[in-house]
């Protein structure tokens, strides 16, 4: 092969990997903007289980850290980067949702989900223990 043949498998290369870039990082956003709908319940869903006995002490340490990140004012990276400004938090609050969920079955999530409505399906999903779908009667005794 000639030298232009390979610049040219070279910028096919380099094109394919920047479109699946811009796919992956379209992806992240859209995830981050749906995890950050949830940080304040997420924030609090920690809080609540760190004082549960239920949970392990190593747990409850990890969800401090968590609880403590997100209660900060200031940021590893600042908001106003474009596209990695509010992927960090997003990530926190991903890692919040993993630990939490890790650390506690479905039932305990919904027994300390602070929102008006009943834990999200999508959270529910993710817990140790497998998730029952709420009924109308279970989610409104929570």
């Amino acid at each position: 092969m000639t030298l232009w043949q390979w610049g040219l498998i070279a910028l096919a290369t380099l094109a394919l990997l920047g479109a699946l870039a811009g796919v992956t990082i379209a992806l992240i956003k859209r995830k981050a903007r749906t995890l950050a709908a949830h940080t304040p319940e997420i924030t609090i869903l920690c809080a609540r289980l760190i004082d549960d006995p239920r949970i392990s002490p190593f747990d409850k340490l990890k969800l401090r850290a968590l609880a403590w990140y997100l209660g900060l004012r200031l940021d590893l990276i600042p908001d106003f980067i474009p596209i990695i400004g509010r992927l960090d938090d997003a990530l926190v609050v991903a890692i919040a949702i993993h630990t939490a969920l890790k650390s506690a079955d479905a039932d305990l999530i919904r027994q300390h989900w602070p929102g008006p409505l009943p834990a999200p399906n999508s959270i529910l999903r993710r817990a140790k223990g497998r998730a029952r779908p709420a009924t109308a009667w279970s989610s409104a005794s929570v």
